[in-house]
């Protein structure tokens, strides 16, 4: 019964991406591409100063409006997760070396994609009464569907989504394995944590994010670039490998399986959607709150986002397997890194479940906390404790399953949004503007605290 179960989801799941939401991808974002001129590649250098200039803005504390610097950083934490070196791996393990190609490709494409869904989402938000914003595709989709129950249906797959079952059990498991603590006590802990950065809302959880995710990015980067350049004279080569296999395919290695086109494809885009978190409407609720009142700017960092989760983190995890060969071993996608880190560095070991508690924990938070959201849209009296007791039991049923079952369920989830968020950005194209200026003159004061 529960291998045809399985069986049935997996259809729904290939059916959902390679019929709907892969081809929706790539001709809105590539559509959109063109409508702005390829506006993310253009005006990346421009974005990059944009977010350098932020870090001196400050918020008016007399309200609940956020940062927008810790609204991005909130959202980056969501993007920048185990994803990025673990679920990424799995598409080169399935899809072979070209997998890498085609997730370049959906980061270039979803980047407008996400650029939209949060222009969209501060466009149509509504102000609190404590000075705070609530926004996200449920509100921008209210436009398309006056009288139907679309945005609803929108607010409770995000909230499904946003219970982040599979690097939450990740998490788990990595640390129960690794100190060899009993799971339930770790879940439990665990679980207090979420719940206590999720009481602090979009602000905290920034806050958090914003200390946390630097480090990772810093030390990770720093040894991943070590490895790399100890390796430079091999790169050209590899590069070669990863853009042929693209369009041919790779033939079976030792105990790699060898892949087909299509497979490459399909691996590297699902990945790559995965970890940037493209089209899912998560960025949407998140950025919402931020205090910027002008849409273009606060939705250019989505596209800075994507250009960190996917040109540095997803590169240099894909490129560090590649290198050391680990992807073609009978490796459990969980330690491809940790096992070619710990080739060139000692006590891996000890530092990867450190990595992997930050990036799961401050990924979990930041999808729970709109998830939260979401269910005080469904309900504002009861939403939120009902939330609470919901993402308890199935946060603690998932950590003492096969990952590959929660991974599934966040992937027929994610396709499910992208579908229902790709016709609302599609509908609502002509609102869009790409007008990120050379000259940002009104970047003043906008909202006291610090970043």
């Amino acid at each position: 019964m529960t291998e045809q179960l399985t069986e049935i989801l997996h259809i729904i799941d290939d059916s959902l991406w390679a019929y709907i939401a892969l081809p929706g991808i790539i001709l809105l974002g590539f559509y959109l591409s063109l409508k702005s001129n390829f506006v993310q590649i253009r005006k990346l250098p421009h974005i990059i100063g944009t977010f350098i200039k932020l870090t001196k803005v400050r918020t008016n504390k007399n309200d609940q409006s956020v940062h927008p610097l810790k609204a991005f950083f909130a959202c980056v934490g969501g993007c920048i997760g185990i994803g990025n070196i673990v679920a990424i791996c799995t598409a080169v393990q399935i899809g072979g070396p070209g997998a890498l190609f085609w997730i370049w490709m959906t980061a270039i494409a979803g980047s407008i994609l996400k650029y939209s869904e949060v222009y969209l989402g501060i466009r149509h938000r509504t102000a609190r009464k404590d000075g705070g914003y609530n926004g996200g595709p449920m509100y921008f989709l209210k436009k398309i569907f006056k009288r139907s129950s679309i945005p609803n249906l929108a607010a409770f797959l995000l909230c499904i989504y946003g219970i982040e079952i599979y690097q939450f059990g990740i998490v788990a498991t990595t640390i129960h394995r690794s100190f060899d603590i009993d799971k339930i006590y770790v879940v439990g802990a665990l679980l207090t944590l979420v719940m206590a950065a999720s009481l602090g809302g979009v602000r905290l959880v920034g806050h958090i994010s914003s200390m946390l995710v630097p480090f990772f990015i810093v030390c990770y980067l720093g040894m991943g670039g070590w490895v790399l350049l100890q390796n430079l004279d091999q790169l050209p080569e590899l590069f070669t490998v990863i853009v042929s296999s693209a369009f041919t395919g790779h033939a079976a290695v030792g105990a790699f399986a060898g892949s087909s086109i299509l497979l490459g494809v399909s691996q590297g885009l699902r990945r790559g959607c995965y970890s940037g978190d493209i089209g899912i409407g998560y960025a949407s609720i998140i950025h919402s709150e931020s205090c910027e009142v002008i849409p273009e700017r606060q939705a250019s960092l989505a596209i800075f986002d994507i250009f960190i989760d996917t040109f540095m983190i997803c590169t240099t995890s894909v490129l560090l397997v590649l290198l050391t060969g680990v992807w073609k071993e009978p490796i459990d996608a969980s330690t491809l890194i940790q096992t070619a880190l710990g080739l060139h560095f000692p006590y891996m070991e000890f530092f990867m479940p450190l990595f992997l508690f930050l990036l799961g924990y401050t990924t979990v938070i930041a999808y729970f906390c709109a998830g939260v959201k979401c269910a005080q849209y469904l309900n504002e009296k009861y939403g939120k404790i009902i939330y609470y007791i919901f993402a308890a039991l199935l946060f603690g049923c998932f950590s003492f399953v096969d990952t590959t079952h929660a991974l599934m369920m966040m992937s027929i989830t994610g396709a499910s949004l992208l579908c229902i968020n790709l016709y609302g950005i599609y509908h609502l194209r002509h609102e869009i503007s790409f007008c990120i200026y050379e000259e940002d003159k009104k970047l003043e004061v906008i909202c006291d605290d610090q970043v």
